[in-house]
């Protein structure tokens, strides 16, 4: 098998301060974060923005600025950024990294779905939570759509590749990849393709190893003439570490990260997004799978390269 691409989701914008201590919100910690996980064996790193006084997930450009520029600095690590942002940001909000920063890689995804996290308010009392803004938004979110029309994808392809920022296609269910599959026909997304099976958010695909290989098997009948790659992501403990499992053993890539998961075994948060990274590579050398650098994840996705970003 080709050696194996970690990416570290270091932030998100799902994960709430409330859940864990251990999650980085000032630019200063994501950049830190980030670079730590790459020391560790992650190949890319996945980047959101947070306002650093309540570690409200944010579109800011000067805080994204300030995040990517610390980054390249001290690794020479992919740095992804997101497009997701959050679902109540515009199509145009989520989007402006890309020709600010024109990153080498951006999250892109491919459909519009119900994207909750109503379930976590039940499990903590109102006296619990750190800020105001996180019970408000999980509550929020039971009436919330991730809107990601055609009209959205066309506008954002054609901003990636403008700007030549590679799309990492982020397919949260089965009918993404019919979606994508029109999309590359269409000449909107060219090869090599990158694909993230993201599973376990509550209106998306779930995190069992039957529904990762069916939508293996869907991609392998729609992208192979294509070429592709895949990523797993399983949200949660333990899908993270046992969807990274199954897809060091099939030879596709994995993404670990406090955006996705906040322990590292049951009942102990994780204390960075290094342990993760490490636990993963631990798997990987117990399986024989070598770790990709980022020199080598770069050859594999056909990126531009760290030196034609614009941060």
């Amino acid at each position: 098998m080709e050696k194996l691409i970690i990416t570290a989701a270091i932030t998100g914008s799902v994960t709430m301060p409330t859940q864990t201590q251990y999650l980085p919100i000032t630019p200063k910690e994501i950049a830190d974060e980030a670079v730590r996980a790459a020391e560790a064996g992650a190949a890319s790193v996945h980047i959101h923005a947070r306002d650093p006084k309540d570690g409200k997930p944010s579109a800011d450009l000067d805080v994204f600025r300030e995040i990517l520029t610390n980054i390249k600095a001290k690794t020479d690590a992919i740095i992804g950024t997101t497009t997701g942002g959050l679902a109540t940001m515009t199509a145009e909000e989520r989007v402006r990294v890309v020709p600010h920063f024109k990153p080498e890689l951006a999250s892109f995804n491919m459909g519009t779905m119900n994207f909750s996290m109503h379930p976590l308010a039940s499990r903590y009392k109102d006296e619990e939570y750190k800020f105001p803004w996180e019970k408000e938004l999980l509550l929020m979110s039971k009436d919330m759509v991730f809107k990601n029309t055609f009209a959205d994808l066309e506008h954002l392809c054609n901003t990636m590749k403008n700007n030549g920022t590679k799309p990492e296609c982020e397919v949260y269910d089965v009918g993404h990849l019919y979606s994508m599959a029109f999309m590359v026909k269409a000449g909107f997304i060219q090869p090599p393709l990158w694909i993230q099976f993201v599973t376990g958010i509550l209106g998306g695909i779930s995190s069992t190893i039957d529904d990762v290989l069916h939508l293996k098997r869907t991609a392998d009948r729609l992208f192979n003439t294509y070429g592709y790659r895949w990523s797993v992501i399983g949200a949660g403990y333990p899908q993270e570490f046992q969807l990274a499992t199954l897809g060091i053993m099939t030879g596709g890539h994995v993404r670990v990260g406090i955006e996705d998961n906040i322990y590292v075994k049951k009942g102990v948060l994780a204390k960075s997004n290094t342990e993760l990274v490490e636990k993963v590579v631990r798997i990987a050398g117990e399986l024989d799978r070598e770790i990709a650098t980022p020199a080598e994840a770069r050859a594999m996705l056909g990126l531009k390269g760290k030196g034609n970003v614009n941060f």
